[in-house]
């Protein structure tokens, strides 16, 4: 059977992005909460507790959103609470698959789509499948996917499990900075990236690249004399602008055509980018072998060739950054993570080499 006919082509993901005019987001998550006692959240979200080894995160090393989550598991040292499963790089218009598993399953939860976790949960679900995703082990049935919420609450709900010496990435004293930083990085900058790329018109396109690029400028000029973008230490700020980042020349420059200039010719901001790239917890959760796969092919409205490009040379991500000399430092009083968890590292050769 030709990948273009019969069921295949029946799960194409054509015309599933660029629908006309301006991109919206589907902001709406299953916003249950993990709580360390299980209560509801404040506006009556449901509850579950905190509990080691009952949950899943599944989260795709291609994906900007799931990224995020696998960063804050690492830094905060929750990798044997919580376990980690991560679907391939590529999906069709049902669901994220399993297939770099043994026999295409996920070898915790037995299933080969992660839509088979929500439609455990909810028989009709309507909504995309996507990830990050948390799962109920026991009954295999989707807990959220929520994904701002999700590292927050491993930043506030999970602190019994943190490691000794876990940076603090939502400390009280800074949160509504690091609020209102979050929510012009997420409108502007890591939404805005797909409200260029998924743009339906000239119109819509070029009012999304303007948006982009004041907020790019800003984010320049704020790093240019501070080393993170919130205090002298990383937070969740940090790492929600970084798994932009990370994209943004192999990806986002040239198939999103956010091209006005390269990450690379941005001297604050490239700088910030390898400066955490070199911190544990950050560069080694990025395969940029998987994130190219994954844009490349999966989004057919804008690649029908579904080509993977062989570049960008990766090598200037291990150059030094000199950002030191602006001060802070990524942990404070705390310490690195340890090396990647076992089986959880990223395949060799998926990173930059050291010229």
């Amino acid at each position: 059977m030709s990948e273009k006919t019969g069921t295949i082509e029946e799960h194409s993901t054509r015309g599933a992005y660029v629908t006309g005019g301006e991109f919206t987001r589907d902001t709406n998550y299953i916003e249950d909460r993990i709580t360390r006692d299980g209560s509801t959240g404040p506006n009556g979200e449901q509850g579950w507790p905190v509990e080691p080894g009952r949950y899943r995160l599944i989260a795709a090393r291609a994906c900007p959103w799931a990224n995020r989550t696998v960063i804050v598991r690492r830094l905060l040292g929750l990798e044997d609470v919580i376990s980690l499963g991560q679907p391939g790089p590529t999906h069709d218009a049902r669901s994220w698959t399993f297939d770099l598993d043994p026999d295409g399953k996920d070898p915790v939860l037995g299933i080969e789509r992660l839509q088979d976790a929500f439609f455990r949960r909810f028989p009709d679900y309507p909504r995309g499948i996507t990830v990050p995703a948390i799962v109920d082990v026991p009954s295999g049935a989707v807990v959220t996917n929520n994904f701002p919420q999700i590292t927050l609450d491993f930043s506030t709900e999970w602190t019994e499990f943190h490691r000794p010496g876990a940076p603090e990435l939502y400390p009280e004293n800074l949160r509504e900075e690091i609020d209102l930083v979050n929510k012009r990085v997420f409108t502007e900058v890591n939404n805005g990236v797909y409200r260029c790329g998924f743009a339906g018109s000239q119109k819509a396109y070029d009012a999304a690249y303007t948006r982009l690029w004041t907020a790019l400028d800003w984010l320049e000029e704020r790093l240019t004399n501070q080393r993170y973008l919130v205090g002298d230490t990383i937070t969740e700020a940090d790492v929600r602008l970084f798994t932009t980042l990370a994209r943004f020349d192999p990806v986002y420059h040239g198939h999103f055509k956010c091209n006005r200039n390269k990450l690379s010719e941005m001297p604050a901001l490239w700088g910030y980018a390898r400066d955490l790239f070199q911190t544990p917890g950050f560069g080694d959760t990025i395969d940029f072998v998987q994130i190219k796969q994954h844009y490349y092919i999966v989004h057919e409205d804008i690649n029908p060739t579904q080509i993977v490009p062989a570049g960008p040379d990766l090598s200037g991500w291990l150059t030094d950054h000199g950002r030191e000399s602006l001060g802070g430092s990524p942990f404070g009083k705390g310490t690195p993570p340890g090396p990647v968890k076992a089986g959880e590292e990223v395949a060799a050769g998926h990173g930059p080499v050291r010229n």
